[in-house]
This record gives structure tokens, C-alpha cells and sequence, in this order.
């Protein structure tokens, strides 16, 4: 890759094709905060980047500090390669990416009006009016002020006005709320993985016995709460586990590693080394590297690693005896 050490750019545009800028993409007078920056491939961009349009031609691209796109961030159709975003992301309008076969991954929260992304990892959270997912993880939680749409995904939580899934939907966290009542697609399958053994599962190792999946029957487990002050009153619709949480919560769940799975990747950009999860199956050390996590929960996604399904009858005298 060609190292640019002194890098100059016109006032409307910067195009960027096998480079690694050193110095933040800043405006520095006012004809500039009208700057498109293009990343045409094998760009390494190592401050921060502010654009009126960011577009992603192709990878491989990295930014390694913040990136602000004021009208839109958006990454080709047809663009391939690895594309990461290091630190946090934001746009006054959108972010979106329907790259089907680009290697997409977000180490930090995304911000923006309107976020659409397939075949993303993202380690923090989303926060936007509407939100478009397809063959994505969220690590975090996806916040949305109108609309979230989930297909073949699994996130960390939910929390917008109209929530609609199809095909696969799966929770990392016990709980997750609409306003509106959630649609599920005819045929959806939708899985809680609070109670999933992840730390066994990413060595290699069997899962424990009272651990697995939990598969969400939407109207069973929706819950009408209401939150009201004296001025202000509120009707939330959540969809939880909880129940099965704390009746499992009498054994040791702390053995599942699931906490510390999920805030490694959620932390991985500010840590200062990586970290290793103990030995796998052949006594190897596990490190705990954002890239090995997205890989296996796409693994978990797409069925190549297997978690099995979790028991919904409960005898407390045996958990009281397995204590």
C-alpha cells in the first residue's frame, strides 16, 4: 500500500485509492464543508473525517477515528473487501450499505436519521429514526424513534415505535420493547440466546446443561406496561425472558462468560491489548480479537455453530441441588 505522507486536497472533492492518510480529512475554510471524500479501495484514513457525502466505492478501506457524513454515508452495491469504522459514526441524514459481499464491520455506535445496513457487524449500538437490518449483528442495542425492521438478525436489544422482524430474529439480552405491537412475518423464528452458553461455544467446548436458546412465542411473551408521571403518561409493549432468567439465575450463569464475551467486543476499540478467553478444546489460547468475535456470531447466525435448544420446564429442587 502507498503511504502518503503529505496529503493535498481540492476544495470539492477527495478521491483516495491506495493511500494511508496520516492526518485527519477536516475542513479548514468554508468552501470545504461542502467536500465529498471517495474511497475508491485500499485506503487506510488514520484520523478523523468529516464529508458532506462519504461513498465507499470498494475495499479494502479502514478509518481508524470518527467519521461524520453531513448528507449521507453510503457504501456501493457492489463494493467487496473488509470496510471498518474504528471509532463512532454519524450522519445528519444516513448511513447505508446494501453491500451484500463486502466485509463490513463497526467497532463503535452508529448515529444517524436513517441507518440501512446488510452483512454488518456493529460492536456498539444504533441510534436513528428508522433502522434496516438484513444478515446483521448489533452487539448493543438498536434504538429507533419510528420504524426498526430486522431480517436474519441478531441484536443485543430493541427499542422503537413499530418493530417488524421476518425470517430469523434472535435477542442477546433478556428483554426488548415496542410502543407499537411487534409483526412478526408468517414463518419467522424469533430466539432469546440470554441463557446460551457462548463461553463453551467459542472454545470449542460443550455447552452447559441448563443453557441454550429460547425460542419467543411473541404473543406469549409480550408484556403491556405503562410509565406515567403527573404530567406524562407512556404504554410500552416488552418481549422477555425474564422469568426464565431468574429461575436459571439460581445456578452459577456467571460460568457462561456471556457478559464478558459481549463487552470485549463492545469495548475492544478503547482496549489497549487483546485479550485471551482461556484454552480451547486442544489447549490453545482464545484471543478475544473483534474480528474472531464477529466471526463467530455470524457462525452462530448462520447455523454453523449450533446452540441448542433450552428446556422450558424447571424443577427447582434439581437447580437447588445442582447449586
Amino acid at each position: 500500500m502507498q503511504e502518503l505522507k503529505e496529503v493535498r486536497f481540492n476544495e470539492t472533492e477527495v478521491l483516495l485509492k491506495d493511500s494511508r492518510v496520516k492526518s485527519p480529512i477536516l475542513p479548514e475554510k468554508r468552501d470545504q464543508m461542502n467536500r465529498a471524500v471517495t474511497i475508491q479501495g485500499n485506503t487506510i484514513i488514520e484520523g478523523a473525517v468529516y464529508a458532506q457525502r462519504l461513498e465507499i466505492q470498494n475495499g479494502d478501506a479502514e478509518f481508524l477515528g470518527a467519521v461524520f457524513a453531513n448528507l449521507e454515508l453510503h457504501i456501493n452495491t457492489d463494493a467487496k473487501g473488509k470496510i471498518v469504522f474504528r471509532k463512532s459514526v454519524g450522519s445528519a441524514d444516513s448511513v447505508v450499505s446494501r453491500a451484500k459481499n463486502a466485509n463490513l464491520l463497526f467497532a463503535s455506535d452508529i448515529n444517524a436519521k436513517k441507518v440501512v445496513l446488510y452483512n454488518a457487524f456493529v460492536a456498539g449500538s444504533i441510534y436513528a429514526d428508522e433502522v434496516v437490518l438484513e444478515n446483521s449483528i448489533v452487539i448493543g442495542g438498536v434504538f429507533a424513534t419510528q420504524k426498526i425492521s430486522l431480517k436474519e438478525a441478531i441484536v443485543g436489544t430493541f427499542n422503537g415505535a413499530s418493530v417488524e422482524i421476518s425470517s430469523f430474529a434472535g435477542l442477546l439480552l433478556p428483554s426488548a420493547f415496542s410502543i407499537e405491537r411487534l409483526y412478526a412475518m408468517p414463518g419467522t423464528k424469533f430466539y432469546n440466546y440470554s441463557l446460551a452458553d457462548f463461553g463453551s461455544l467459542y472454545r470449542k467446548l460443550p455447552q452447559s446443561k441448563n443453557s441454550g436458546k429460547i425460542k419467543m412465542d411473541v404473543e406469549a411473551v409480550e408484556i403491556k406496561t405503562t410509565l406515567s408521571t403527573e404530567e406524562f403518561q407512556k404504554t410500552l409493549l416488552s418481549y422477555t425472558v425474564i422469568g426464565k432468567v431468574l429461575a436459571v439465575d439460581l445456578l452459577d450463569t456467571d460460568k457462561f462468560q456471556n457478559h464478558f464475551l459481549l463487552t470485549a467486543a463492545s469495548l475492544n476499540s478503547q482496549l489497549l491489548r487483546v485479550y485471551d478467553f482461556g484454552r480451547d478444546s486442544e489447549g490453545k489460547p482464545i484471543e478475544l480479537s473483534l474480528e474472531k468475535i464477529k466471526d463467530f456470531f455470524f457462525d452462530v447466525l448462520h447455523g454453523k455453530i449450533e446452540v441448542q435448544d433450552m428446556d422450558g420446564n424447571f424443577d427447582i429442587k434439581q437447580l437447588t441441588k445442582e447449586m
